[in-house]
């Protein structure tokens, strides 16, 4: 199984709610940003609600946002358009096609053996010398929290063997910060992932 059906059923289940909760970019997609040429092609997954997506148009890059969940998808599409498609992680099949691809939040949901495959295709979808940016909840191993969400919850040392091994990527640095409070109004830790092909 390359996605988990609780945790996708939440987010439809929840889409509006969920859809309305963040106004603020995150901090480090202007960083992100500044590491690509102005108006480059760039793929995001796990859009959401086009939040994010919407200020990398505004900034002047070629977007194509992808969201999992149908029910999240309407609300990106409300201010994406056409730019939105409804995709889960397992379905990319691009090739060489972006300059950049922005993952925020949303690969920690993955089922942690199906990473492998989903982080080969990511690195397949990136031109040379493209860029990936993505980040995770920090933990001890795979878990679901009390919302019945599923997440991979890697340590760093962990992931960082997970990129290696998945795809022949350079430049792979991991960094980890704190993040801030989840839909579950728990804190957590982040693990952020930055690597070239």
């Amino acid at each position: 199984m390359t996605y988990d059906k609780e945790t996708f059923q939440f987010y439809a289940d929840n889409a509006a709610q969920y859809a309305n909760r963040r106004e603020k970019i995150s901090k480090t997609l202007p960083t992100f940003l500044g590491r690509l040429q102005k108006g480059v092609r760039v793929l995001e997954l796990g859009s959401g609600a086009g939040l994010e997506a919407a200020y990398m148009l505004d900034q002047g890059f070629d977007i194509l946002a992808t969201e999992g969940n149908p029910e999240l998808g309407k609300y990106a599409h409300e201010r994406l358009g056409e730019r939105l498609k409804i995709m889960r992680f397992d379905q990319l099949t691009a090739t060489h096609e972006f300059d950049g691809i922005w993952a925020n939040m949303c690969l920690l949901h993955a089922p942690w053996d199906a990473l492998d495959e989903i982080i080969g295709k990511i690195h397949g979808a990136l031109k040379p010398d493209g860029l990936l940016m993505a980040s995770f909840k920090s933990g001890n191993g795979a878990q679901r929290d009390h919302l019945d969400r599923y997440y991979n919850l890697p340590t760093q040392e962990a992931l960082e063997a997970k990129f290696q091994n998945a795809a022949p990527w350079k430049n792979l640095e991991l960094t980890k910060g704190e993040g801030g409070i989840g839909f579950d109004n728990k804190p957590y830790d982040v693990l952020w992932v930055s690597a070239r092909t």
